[in-house]
């Protein structure tokens, strides 16, 4: 078992390093942190996977949870001998932070992947959160399918469309408000960090909402009356072209150097050093809002840095408690352990 503080577990490309973070995510956050479906995490001379898992929380609690998987049948999360459902009632109760050379897309890439850091980052602080998240989901689904049958047929039951307008309207404004609390607060955290690894640039984090308006500070029902009138202004075209088109699954988090989009100017280490920032003060809010320490699952990150950029992150480590590091090399830093990959499978009897 990894010891608190920070373990380097290294060993050749392909070797399952990646697979144990994997594991470990599983049974933090009922998914792998990579993203692949759990029909893709079976090994092919298989057809089921099982991962047992203890985790101990700082008030010394312990957890067991156990992850099952077989292919054609739905997936099992059990904790304490007790099976979770739905699979949202896991989260947050086992605080996770990945941090892989894949994620520079939550930079550079497409809104969605944003959108994504945003909602797992707040889903695991605040349960209200998660559940309207997934209503909304469920809503969006629901006025998008009736909205492609206005078009179709031609017909527009203005009753029933506002039915679902105004649950999404609800939803919405509720969404928006906490990502931009959630931005506010995090940006304090994320600025103090930044200027420990960049002296010379000043950072800013924008949340961009599909409104098309300067929202800040602005209350639930404000927001609620504010999605309504957009919806009605553009009745005409979402039926037209059967999709909602806006909502919090449009909107975006853009991101600053010296009043710069870094997506569009910034190098590829001006990037990544924005993105480590990213996930240390993702830590950092986790620590102060759940006061429990979440595990760091840091994925091959030697291949991407600098020694220099790698010791930095080693010193913020230090403070992180449990911090799980892949490599293809031993490298120990500070108080860090190591371990050969083969070493633990040996081990485990696997």
């Amino acid at each position: 078992m990894p010891d608190d503080g920070i373990s380097v577990i290294y060993g050749s490309n392909g070797s399952g390093k990646t697979s144990l973070l994997e594991g470990i995510h599983y049974c933090a956050l009922t998914k792998g942190f990579a993203g692949s479906l759990d029909s893709e995490c079976v090994m092919f001379s298989s057809d089921y996977f099982l991962l047992n898992s203890t985790f101990i929380a700082d008030s010394g609690r312990s957890s067991a949870i156990k992850v099952t998987y077989t292919r054609g049948q739905e997936k099992q999360i059990i904790v304490d001998h007790n099976e979770i459902k739905p699979f949202s009632r896991h989260i947050g109760h086992i605080p996770c932070i990945t941090f892989s050379p894949a994620e520079i897309v939550i930079v550079n890439g497409s809104p969605s992947e944003r959108r994504r850091f945003l909602d797992s980052a707040i889903s695991q602080t605040d349960r209200t959160y998660l559940d309207n998240l997934l209503a909304y989901r469920r809503v969006l689904e629901q006025r998008n399918a009736f909205l492609a049958q206005c078009s179709y047929n031609r017909i527009s039951d203005k009753q029933m469309l506002y039915v679902w307008t105004e649950q999404l309207a609800r939803l919405a404004a509720y969404i928006v408000s906490a990502r931009i609390r959630f931005v506010d607060a995090f940006f304090d955290r994320f600025r103090e960090l930044f200027s420990q690894l960049s002296v010379v640039e000043e950072p800013r984090i924008t949340y961009r909402c599909s409104l098309g308006t300067i929202i800040h500070d602005c209350s639930c029902d404000y927001l609620f009356n504010l999605f309504l009138d957009k919806y009605s202004e553009t009745e005409k075209t979402e039926i037209f072209r059967a999709q909602t088109l806006t909502g919090p699954h449009r909107d975006d988090l853009l991101f600053f150097l010296n009043d710069r989009e870094i997506k569009k100017y910034a190098s590829q280490g001006q990037l990544r050093t924005f993105l480590i920032t990213l996930k240390l003060a993702q830590y950092c809010f986790f620590l102060d809002t759940l006061h429990e320490k979440p595990v760091c699952l840091l994925d091959d990150i030697f291949s991407e840095l600098d020694a220099s950029r790698v010791a930095d992150i080693f010193m913020l480590l230090q403070t992180c408690g449990q911090s799980i590091i892949t490599s293809v090399e031993s490298r120990g830093i500070g108080s860090s352990a190591a371990f050969f990959i083969d070493d633990l499978k040996n081990s485990s009897g696997s």
